[in-house]
């Protein structure tokens, strides 16, 4: 979320950052709603004194037994009792349209980020180990694992449609041992993350703190009982009743009749009970210092955890069918950070080495990116992808993304902290990353280390957790 204080005061560069996201200027219109908001204000806060003076004025002219003066501030006082319910309506209301704006707005982008429309536009920024030779050709994932029958897609689609899978024996097991080593890899020396086991199901504030909400809620998994969709069925009922009424009144009924289905059409409503899958841990574990204080001392806090991922993939369609690349369930080791607007450029740099830490260890090929500001993400000032080589499908793929927010989150959060002298609160900042996705690097080893037989080498750094296992065979 935005500072309106910072557009007011910056209306240019804010538009220049918009521009470099490939997007219209925002700032007159955004300035306008807020003029909007604070003639509302002043109009409200005016007369509420008013009303006050009234009616401290109204015991004076008792006091002084004027009571021709007592009756006309009475009557005052009740016409402000009466019109101050409605212009408390109105302030709320450009209130929320202000605040409505700001939350559909992406981030700006860090000056040193390069420009770009997508993904073409990202420049590499290092590489770590070089592509093996093999002397076969090397097959993907999805056929070395159906080969071993330890993939099976077809018995997932049989219980939960696509983009799933079920792993059995060795590669079930290789995925449990792989996030395991990512968590002892972070919680360790010199990484010393906390690890969280947190909610897979979070609240509507959770997932609008970490802007999820409300521009990418057709990616999301909503969760509800048959109580709660029995009472948004009534809520939605009574709202888009409200809807057509209004619409009949402006437009007319045969406006209303050819527009009905837009006019009764979804449209994303926060409401306090509604429940989330998480599509990452980043949303339980940023939102855990949501409305809260912390002291300067305590900076930075160091999460990280491994949990399944939900995501609908809803832009997806027709990419990846095949495989464990895109997939409604999979699991994730997450980082998260909260630190100062001191520290958090350091620490963004720390954290992409901690994730790279972990590849290293596996001894995998990858090559780290900077994504071009067409490509970022919704919240992130800057963005680190790591790229791991995947020799089935003589590609690299995102295995990684570790992005710098700011205080873009913590305004929606409401996270602050104090300061070591105590003199002022200011908003934290936040970084989270993939620490990294478990599903991604279980395709990584079995591409990587795939033998000429079809068998699968256990990495060395895993065989621990493997039970001593060297080699997933048939």
């Amino acid at each position: 979320m935005h500072d309106i204080r910072f557009i007011r005061d910056n209306p240019d560069a804010f538009d220049r950052g918009l521009t470099r996201r490939g997007l219209e200027p925002q700032a007159q219109r955004l300035i306008a709603l807020d003029e909007q908001r604070r003639a509302k204000i002043l109009a409200l806060e005016t007369a509420q004194a008013r009303r006050n003076a009234a009616s401290k004025e109204i015991g004076e002219a008792k006091k002084n037994k004027d009571e021709e003066k007592a009756k006309g501030l009475l009557g005052e006082v009740a016409g402000l009792k009466e019109s101050i319910p409605a212009m408390e309506a109105e302030e709320k209301k450009t209130s929320k349209a202000l605040d409505d704006a700001l939350a559909e707005i992406p981030n700006l982008p860090l000056d040193e980020v390069p420009d770009g429309k997508d993904e073409i536009d990202n420049v590499e920024h290092h590489r770590f180990g070089a592509k093996r030779d093999y002397a076969f050709a090397p097959k993907q994932h999805f056929d070395l694992g159906e080969a071993l029958g330890q993939m099976d897609f077809e018995t997932a689609a049989k219980l939960s449609g696509a983009r799933f899978v079920v792993l059995k024996k060795g590669l079930a097991r290789l995925e449990r041992a792989l996030g395991q080593f990512m968590l002892d890899v972070h919680t360790s020396e010199p990484h010393n993350y906390t690890e969280i086991s947190p909610p897979l199901i979070v609240r509507d504030e959770s997932m609008f703190g970490t802007a999820q909400l409300p521009k990418f809620s057709d990616d999301q998994f909503r969760v509800e009982t048959e109580d709660d969709q029995r009472r948004h069925a009534y809520i939605n009922f009574d709202q888009d009743r409200a809807a057509v009424l209004d619409y009949v009144q402006e437009n007319g009924i045969e406006a209303a009749r050819k527009e009905q289905l837009q006019v009764l059409g979804f449209v994303y409503r926060p409401t306090p009970d509604r429940k989330w899958l998480i599509p990452t841990a980043e949303v339980p574990l940023t939102n855990l210092v949501r409305e809260s204080i912390v002291e300067e001392a305590q900076l930075p806090l160091r999460y990280t955890a491994c949990t399944p991922c939900f995501r609908a993939e809803a832009g997806a369609a027709g990419k990846d069918t095949r495989g464990m690349i895109r997939q409604h369930q999979f699991t994730k080791v997450e980082l998260v950070s909260i630190t100062t607007p001191e520290q958090s450029k350091d620490e963004h740099e720390r954290m992409l080495a901690c994730a790279e830490e972990v590849l290293k260890k596996l001894d995998l090929h990858y090559r780290v990116m900077i994504l071009s500001t067409g490509d970022m993400g919704f919240a992130s000032q800057k963005t680190y992808d790591i790229e791991v080589w995947l020799p089935g499908q003589n590609m690299y793929r995102e295995i990684s993304s570790c992005s710098i927010c700011g205080e873009f989150q913590a305004r929606r959060m409401n996270a602050r902290y104090r300061t070591k002298e105590g003199r002022a609160v200011r908003h934290v900042h936040t970084l989270n990353g993939s620490g990294v996705a478990v599903g991604r690097a279980l395709i990584a080893v079995m591409e990587t280390y795939q033998q000429a037989d079809g068998s699968i080498a256990v990495p060395e750094v895993l065989q621990g957790y493997m039970g001593g296992m060297k080699k997933i065979e048939k």
